[in-house]
């Protein structure tokens, strides 16, 4: 009996060599494929040449065959231009989150079913579970590491063709494995940042995209306390970078980043990290990608708003195209173009775009009354 064959996303890292490893030693038929998914590189800051001939390597001492593809002009269209649609908009995308729903399951599965294979695996941190037919994705046990934030928009159909070798284990155990087979990836550190900026200044790539103007700092009672280079190169809750130096009557408490007036251009900043301005006990979102399907609304639920960041106990309530999230307790740096994800325990039940907060001291958040309203039908 042939065994079943798996396509198995090869980065060079060494999450999706040890996934490949994992599974061929299941016994299934592995197969790697590596994704050229950005093509211009005209000051070498882009690895991905290096990472190729990683995952080659990788699978010659694995005995499995390596494919390769490019995706740079699907990448580009449904990744990149949208991540600088959403920069010039004054909000903060992640495109990651795009990358895995349209590139990793989307045009990668449909790739992998050319090359004769049902199911693909990837490196990710996460889990997938089958009940009653319905494909759910759950959270990483290694909290660290989790990824469902970033898969929390792909569809339950790819979900149930997808396997996640890696969901179980934690980081320092897979580096044990790769050394354990000889796998010369098993020190090799964790890729960091957007993938198509690399290693390269952030600042200095944006630029040569998109038209910026540069602006005023201002404080909340509109004292000018410096100048901006352009609303997209700022995130809420920015520290770093912002280039304030001594400003009359001010204490020396660090300035954050607390708003962006994209009408006026303008930032607006704060003094320490614990200004009431930085907290947020209610967001709303756009539309959302449920899994599974709706649940009924108002949902108790948690809900993250960033990677890494373990889910805050709110309630989920209908607005219009989108969601009102009421929060339990004040949360930090609530950024829209960042991604408000749901979850109930373990299992990630969709996510939507932030389109806006209400900071902590405006009394509007609506967590208590929320959580006692009857459900609907």
């Amino acid at each position: 009996m042939n065994a079943e064959r798996v396509i198995v996303g090869m980065s060079g890292g060494v999450d999706s060599s040890v996934a490949a490893l994992l599974l061929r030693d299941r016994g299934y038929d592995v197969h790697g494929l590596y994704m050229f998914n950005w093509d211009e590189d005209e000051q070498g800051y882009c690895t991905a040449a290096e990472d190729y001939q990683d995952a080659r390597q990788v699978c010659e001492n694995l005995d499995i065959p390596l494919h390769k593809i490019s995706f740079a002009a699907e990448y580009r269209r449904e990744v990149f231009e949208v991540f600088l649609a959403d920069l010039e908009r004054g909000i903060t995308p992640n495109p990651d989150v795009l990358c895995n729903r349209e590139i990793k399951f989307g045009h990668f599965l449909n790739h992998a079913r050319r090359l004769g294979a049902r199911r693909v695996a990837t490196g990710h941190y996460a889990r997938r579970r089958t009940i009653n037919g319905e494909h759910h994705l759950l959270r990483g046990v290694d909290e660290d590491k989790d990824q469902s934030y970033f898969l929390h928009a792909v569809s339950a159909e790819a979900l149930g063709h997808t396997l996640f070798p890696l969901g179980e284990l934690q980081k320092p155990r897979v580096r044990e494995i790769a050394l354990g087979a000889g796998l010369h990836v098993g020190r090799k550190r964790d890729s960091t940042g957007i993938c198509f900026i690399g290693e390269r200044p952030f600042r200095e790539f944006i630029a040569g995209h998109i038209d910026t103007r540069p602006g005023d700092i201002q404080t909340v009672d509109g004292q000018t306390v410096g100048r901006h280079i352009g609303l997209p190169f700022y995130t809420l809750g920015q520290r770093q970078g912002l280039g304030i130096g001594g400003v009359r009557n001010a204490t020396d408490d660090p300035w954050y980043l607390a708003a962006k007036d994209a009408e006026r251009n303008i930032l607006v900043v704060v003094q320490g990290r614990e200004h009431p301005l930085l907290y947020s006990t209610t967001l709303q979102t756009g539309p959302v990608h449920w899994i599974n399907g709706p649940p009924q609304l108002p949902l108790e639920c948690s809900v993250a708003t960033r990677y890494r960041q373990m889910p805050a106990k709110a309630v989920l309530s209908a607005d219009g195209d989108g969601c009102r999230v009421d929060f339990a307790l004040p949360q930090w740096a609530v950024t829209p173009g960042q991604y408000a994800v749901i979850y109930q325990g373990e299992r990630c039940l969709g996510g939507a775009g932030i389109t806006g907060a209400s900071p902590a001291d405006s009394g509007q958040s609506l967590y208590n009354s929320a959580r006692s309203q009857p459900r609907g039908d």
